[in-house]
């Protein structure tokens, strides 16, 4: 069908503090870099900003310009950057067919879950969003790892870019297992 459109939803969940509006950016950054034929939109939203405080961010990825900066209903992926946040009624929010990951030590049913903080702790970072990013590129293909260690490299202070990179190429390297 010539122009038509299927947006790709993920909401993201984590506490203020652990980079899920961090996330958001970066796989909205990595799924434009090299396709002018591509839009993405990120955003969060949050109660009272302090950190530990749950926080949702949004990415909306579509071949046409992306407008709406409503809440997402019904998402293809979630990705949970603190199981704290996990709770059943979340499948709810997913797509038929849609994917929840979660950062876990524990199985929850329904999930597909991954000890990110050991990832994390690997590469001496404070927070999982960017193993997390590297879950979700491996799992989804939404976006190719090239494309999301540039954005990283685009995005992200210098300092701190080839830990998070190496922390993503790893996590995309568990999902291909």
């Amino acid at each position: 069908m010539a122009g038509f459109s299927k947006i790709k939803e993920i909401i993201w969940l984590g506490r203020g503090g652990q980079g899920a509006f961090t996330a958001a950016k970066l796989l909205g950054a990595a799924y434009t870099i090299n396709d002018d034929g591509r839009y993405a939109l990120a955003f969060p939203s949050f109660g009272p900003e302090r950190r530990g405080a749950p926080v949702r961010a949004f990415t909306k990825l579509d071949t046409r310009p992306v407008a709406d900066r409503s809440q997402t209903e019904k998402a293809d992926y979630i990705v949970i950057l603190d199981d704290t946040l996990y709770s059943p009624q979340l499948r709810e929010l997913l797509k038929e067919d849609g994917i929840m990951i979660v950062n876990s030590k524990k199985d929850i049913d329904g999930a597909l879950t991954f000890d990110a903080e050991r990832t994390a702790s690997e590469f001496r970072l404070p927070t999982v969003n960017s193993v997390m990013l590297g879950l979700l590129t491996g799992l989804s293909g939404i976006v190719t790892a090239e494309n999301a260690v540039e954005a990283i490299k685009g995005y992200m202070p210098q300092k701190i870019q080839e830990r998070n990179i190496n922390a993503l190429l790893r996590a995309v390297q568990e999902v291909a297992k």
